[in-house]
């Protein structure tokens, strides 16, 4: 079954393995304490789980579980997947193979 956040009420449900997520937003200042303008931020790679597709169907039928559920917070790959405007919302869409990994709570 899909998984789906409610209070972001998407209109888009993701087939098969693939995951909507959402960039969480970039730091505002550096490190060393300097106010980074827009231009200079980069894009994260950290990104909420939205939304989760019902898994890939492997060669015996057998559909695999997702390795991710809603809400959680991933890494994935910098220049994976295809990035997406609905309701003025920017997503992006991935595989759960360009996800490297769950950032623990």
């Amino acid at each position: 079954m899909t998984q789906q956040v409610e209070k972001h009420k998407l209109q888009l449900k993701p087939l098969s393995d693939r995951v909507i997520c959402k960039r969480l937003e970039a730091e505002e200042v550096s490190k060393g304490g300097i106010i980074l303008p827009d231009s200079a931020k980069q894009k994260q790679e950290k990104v909420e789980v939205l939304a989760v597709g019902e898994g890939k169907v492997d060669q015996n039928g057998n559909r695999v579980p997702m390795p991710v559920v809603v809400g959680d917070i991933v890494l994935m790959d910098k220049y994976a997947g295809q990035e997406v405007s609905i309701d003025s919302q920017e997503l992006i869409i991935v595989r759960a193979d360009d996800i490297v990994a769950k950032v623990e709570k």
